[in-house]
């Protein structure tokens, strides 16, 4: 694929946009170059197979709402890069294809999404965020407080009833969680019971 038109017409091949590397064809390809141009008078366009290192790049992907309603992505880094949905999900689907018109490497590159909100609502987003981490972290502590109070119930003789009954659950909740108990402490038995017997079949072949 050649140079693309416009003002880098008859220009080095070299550019921050483009990546050239050596595919013994003497053409310029897009793509994303990390090394030096070696300038060959035969091919000018040629690089050193050696100073090309092929990694995946990052784009920053910006995605803001427009006085239509409507949801345009684009790419600082490369400008004409951009798209638009009618939804956040449709506009980042879409803008890995707009990305691919301008640099070789879309394909295989990591993107990373910032959406862009009015200061308030940014600001009522990130609390709501904040809380329900805070809450998801809280409900698993109070669910394994919950399994280990449990079995300590069950295993002073109260009925599973009962141990739900003081805990605030359900006989049915209860019965999970100590069958989910049981069953993990199954694997455990059998699994220390397996590495005993190869421990004791190792010793015995030495």
């Amino acid at each position: 694929m050649g140079v693309p038109p416009g003002p880098t017409e008859g220009l080095p091949c070299a550019s921050s946009m483009w990546e050239m590397w050596d595919d013994h064809s003497g053409s310029c390809r897009r793509g994303s170059w990390t090394g030096a141009v070696v300038q060959d008078p035969a091919r000018p366009c040629a690089v050193s197979w050696r100073e090309v290192v092929d990694e995946v790049r990052t784009y920053r992907v910006e995605i803001e709402r427009d006085a239509a309603g409507m949801w345009v992505a684009s790419v600082p880094s490369v400008p004409g890069a951009h798209t638009q949905g009618r939804t956040i999900d449709q506009a980042r689907r879409r803008i890995r294809e707009a990305l691919s018109l301008w640099v070789g490497d879309a394909d295989r590159a990591h993107l990373e999404f910032e959406v862009r909100l009015p200061a308030a609502m940014r600001t009522r987003v990130k609390r709501a965020l904040e809380l329900r981490e805070s809450a998801e972290a809280t409900a698993r502590q109070a669910a394994g407080a919950t399994e280990r109070a449990l079995v300590s119930l069950v295993g002073a003789g109260l009925s599973r009833r009962d141990a739900g009954e003081l805990l605030g659950i359900s006989r049915q909740r209860a019965q999970q969680i100590a069958e989910t108990h049981m069953s993990s402490e199954r694997r455990g038995t059998g699994g220390r019971r397996v590495a005993a017997k190869r421990a004791a079949s190792r010793r015995r072949a030495s």
